[in-house]
């Protein structure tokens, strides 16, 4: 099974589906020569509105089949048209003008009204306008990412990107999601989008895809119901006994079945987001909570909720450490690495930098011991610069924020081409104990403590 081909076929279905949709719709509005490359003066149509909400709707169908077939030239001329429907600064000063003239109290709540209309841009309007349409939510969705790419460099679209993710915010509210789980039996178009959208732990096969679905495995994602078909965010889920240890081992195909029903330990391997336009628009610490609540009504004796993570910051940070001469490593870790090499000193930058460790056992064992206590250092006190509360690995950032405590580091978790290269074939067991996940929550939140296992905080202090 080919990724390639998977991804090319879900697309040509969802555009061919979307654009006869939007061709319907689009074909009852005349368009002008003079006007089909004029982009402002479109919007400025669809604004007013002119032969009622059926009209309008209908332009917005004709310029989102537009901006569709657009180069990229194109599209990012469209977004600028569209960005320069900001507020009208006369109006905006005038309001204020209103508001700081006002006698008393009663006036002055007309005035704060008048000044939010005016500051309120009508792109506003537009954006929802295209809500309006089939397919409308997701098309703003991909509209943002977008927008996410190439803000930084058109600083006329940042205020654009700005209103449209408070839009999809408010939108994609909680309380506006659905958790649904997926197995074996889902719509095979679903399942294709597991593949195209699994970024942590590559689905290669049908088989694997199999394996990770079968009864000892759960997998749940959130949707929204203006994008029924499209997962949001999604988590994979092991049920086994005790916390795993290995991602090779946990992702065997070969593996045994186990028991469901007797599983007393939840294992979180892989979470995904799966809408790039959704980026800042936070899921995934709902996700947990609701899943951990799922899988302990369903399976009574799971005791440990966990996870398997990756620490993909922990390479770049070392070889940085290392490059800059930090002094990493004890004299007794340097002379364990030397002992290893039978005797020849062996910095740990050359002994990480072939991988030709893994095939010797000797210094694989020396190894081990000392990348666990810089994996404890750099997920417990590394910070961005100017952030100390913060921790300087993302995906330990995710999990202390979502109120989970750093339990184990283990060592050649995953041997991947990609594992080695991230973080030296370390991964992270994350513990969500119900009873302390909003103690945890608050105290990194509020505070920058880190929650830890003592057995890790000894590591760090020795």
């Amino acid at each position: 099974m080919s990724d390639i081909a998977i991804e090319a076929g879900l697309m040509n279905r969802a555009m061919q589906r979307v654009a006869s949709l939007w061709r319907d719709l689009a074909s009852v509005v005349q368009r002008s020569p003079a006007a089909s490359n004029d982009f402002a003066e479109e919007f400025r149509e669809c604004l007013q509105a002119r032969g009622g909400e059926v009209s309008a709707r209908n332009r917005a169908a004709s310029l989102a089949e537009r901006y569709r077939g657009l180069d990229e030239a194109g599209k990012l001329d469209f977004l600028r048209a569209l960005a320069g429907f900001d507020s009208n600064a006369a109006a905006v000063t005038s309001a204020i003008e209103k508001l700081s003239a006002a006698p008393d109290a009663a006036v002055r709540a007309i005035a704060l009204a008048g000044l939010r209309r005016a500051l309120e841009p009508p792109r506003l309007k537009l954006l929802t306008a295209f809500a309006a349409i089939p397919d409308g939510v997701k098309f703003l969705v991909e509209m943002r990412a977008e927008l996410l790419r190439l803000k930084d460099d058109e600083p006329p679209l940042q205020a654009l990107e700005t209103d449209l993710k408070g839009l999809l915010a408010s939108w994609f509210d909680l309380g506006f999601l659905e958790l649904r789980a997926i197995d074996w039996k889902s719509p095979a178009a679903l399942l294709e989008k597991l593949v195209q959208y699994e970024a942590v732990h590559r689905i290669r096969t049908w088989r694997d895809l199999r394996n990770r679905l079968d009864s000892d495995r759960r997998c749940y994602a959130f949707f929204h119901p203006r994008m029924p078909d499209e997962p949001l965010i999604f988590v994979e889920v092991a049920l086994e006994r005790g916390m795993a240890a290995s991602v090779q081992k946990l992702l065997d195909e070969k593996a045994p079945l186990q028991d469901a029903g007797q599983a007393d330990t939840a294992v979180f391997y892989s979470i995904n987001n799966c809408q790039r336009g959704l980026d800042g628009i936070s899921f995934g610490n709902f996700l947990i909570k609701r899943v951990v609540e799922l899988l302990a009504a369903e399976f009574p004796k799971l005791k440990t909720f966990c996870t398997l993570s990756p620490m993909p910051g922990f390479r770049a940070w070392l070889d940085k450490s290392l490059a800059n001469k930090t002094a990493l490593l004890t004299a007794e870790e340097e002379a364990v690495l030397t002992a290893a090499n039978g005797g020849t000193a062996l910095d740990c930058a050359r002994a990480l930098a072939d991988r030709a460790w893994l095939k010797q056992e000797a210094l694989s064992r020396a190894l081990g011991p000392m990348l666990i206590r810089l994996g404890a250092q750099y997920l417990l006190k590394e910070a961005p610069a100017g952030r100390a509360g913060r921790a300087l690995d993302p995906v330990a950032h995710f999990h202390l924020s979502n109120g989970a405590r750093v339990e184990r580091l283990n060592w050649r978790a995953d041997v991947s081409e990609n594992g080695l290269r991230q973080s030296c074939g370390l991964m992270v067991n994350y513990l969500y104990d119900p009873a302390s996940i909003e103690n945890n929550h608050e105290a990194y939140v509020g505070d920058g403590q880190r929650a830890a296992s003592g057995g890790l905080k000894r590591l760090v202090k020795t």
